[in-house]
């Protein structure tokens, strides 16, 4: 048997070619052959080692470890007193609960720090939501970090969210990273923007970095949540969650940056822009998740647009852009109608989008909220409108508009500016929580605000 393993190809794909519903069915629902963890998977010319590869059987609680190993940093510097700068880091995969309430395994990485924490109290602990990475295995943040430029196949990678976790790093405080579910674990798809899933994750991540043997974390250890773009829906996600899903991690302070919090007006931002791949990964991610999805996306894609949800489903950011940049969705279906039309005409799509608004249930920690009044991939309004629903239940809301000048026209410059410019209060906001500094909210200004 030869040692690596072609990574399954997408449910979509596998929907479009399956010669019956049943069959298409079952192949939705079944695991790899070798799910023991003993075979490296191949993606998109990229090796994927084989403790991506969940075992058969899972652990009952969430957060319990599965696995764990050394994982070397792709950018990392002897200390003078031989600690290596700016950490050591281990390679995680932790159990979890995905959004149909079953058990899923979770990788990412934890990193210990080498630089003290000056702060009050013991080493506080950030969970770090990356951004959008990608669908394929081989996109998975904490790869990202022992490879933070994959140029290699057909793979273009960059760990962007890196700086985010090493100027964490430099204050002294513990990391852990999270893959998200199907993100890295080679046994299903990422599902991209689920808030459910990836909520869980986050949340799961925190535990998972506690139980691990050998760090610094204590019982008395702050906790935070760290996320721009998808990375701050998944911290918006898990600060709403948090009460219900893991009471025992309580939180500090939530930074979420240009949160998708309204997939319906998200979706719009994304058709036509440099990321409309992302409109495939989120259309994989349902189709897996949710059974109505199956057969609508069968009724309405036409062959461009299951080759182009395929295609995605292995690719990271760098060759989607390249590879579909700037495609408008009407290319991809059957009546030649965007996919935000047909989902707004169709009440079970609808009803999907619905049901993954965040911004329903009331954080009790504080969060504070950031988004670039120029963003044209996740608007400004939707992500306003996240903090206006916050304050109205009541939560300790931090909202800030970042008004930039207009850096381009859905290119992603006018997404990713503000996560660069902002990056810096962000920490420090952060930080100040950890500390135990207390803050203030600023809903009172919200109505006179953009």
């Amino acid at each position: 048997m030869s040692r690596y393993r072609i990574r399954p190809r997408s449910t979509l794909n596998r929907l479009a070619t399956a010669a019956t519903a049943t069959v298409a069915c079952a192949c939705v629902s079944a695991m790899p052959a070798d799910a023991t963890g003993t075979a490296p998977v191949v993606s998109r010319g990229v090796t994927i080692p084989a403790f991506y590869t969940p075992p058969a059987q899972l652990p009952a609680a969430n957060g319990t470890l599965i696995r764990q190993e050394p994982l070397p940093l792709g950018l990392s510097l002897p200390g003078l007193d031989g600690r290596t700068l700016p950490g050591t880091a281990t390679r995680l995969m932790y159990k979890s609960t995905d959004s149909s309430g079953q058990a899923v395994a979770v990788t990412g990485a934890y990193i210990e720090p080498s630089a003290q924490w000056k702060g009050d109290g013991a080493r506080p602990l950030v969970a770090v939501a990356s951004g959008t990475m990608g669908q394929g295995d081989q996109c998975a943040p904490s790869y990202a970090l022992e490879h933070p430029l994959t140029v290699s196949g057909e793979t273009l990678s960059v760990g962007y969210d890196n700086l985010a976790v090493y100027r964490l790093l430099a204050a002294g405080v513990a990391v852990v990273v999270t893959d998200y579910v199907g993100l890295g674990a080679t046994d299903r798809l990422h599902t991209y923007v689920n808030r459910l899933d990836e909520g869980h994750a986050v949340l799961d991540a925190v535990r998972a970095a506690r139980a691990l043997p050998g760090t610094s974390l204590t019982s008395a250890s702050r906790v935070g949540l760290y996320g721009y773009s998808e990375g701050g829906g998944a911290t918006a996600s898990a600060a709403e969650l948090q009460p219900t899903y893991a009471p025992d991690v309580h939180l500090a302070g939530t930074y979420a940056g240009a949160p998708p919090a309204d997939l319906t007006a998200v979706m719009k931002g994304i058709d036509g822009s440099a990321l409309v791949s992302a409109l495939g990964w989120a259309i994989n991610g349902f189709v897996q998740t949710y059974p109505d999805m199956r057969s609508l996306a069968e009724a309405n894609l036409n062959a461009a647009g299951r080759k182009a949800l395929a295609d995605a489903s292995t690719m990271c950011v760098g060759e989607s852009v390249v590879r579909y940049g700037f495609t408008r969705s009407t290319a991809w279906t059957t009546s030649g109608k965007s996919v935000a039309d047909i989902i707004a005409a169709e009440p079970r799509a609808q009803a999907v989008l619905d049901d993954q608004r965040i911004g329903t249930l009331k954080p009790t920690g504080p969060v504070r909220v950031a988004t670039g009044v120029q963003d044209d991939i996740v608007p400004h309004a939707q992500a306003r409108q996240l903090a206006v629903d916050w304050c109205r239940k009541g939560a300790n809301i931090t909202y800030d508009a970042i008004d930039l000048p207009n850096l381009g026209d859905r290119i992603l410059t006018n997404h990713l500016a503000p996560l660069l410019t902002d990056q810096g209060t962000a920490i420090s906001w952060l930080t100040d929580r950890l500390e135990g500094e207390p803050t203030t909210s600023n809903c009172w200004t919200m109505p006179f605000q953009r």
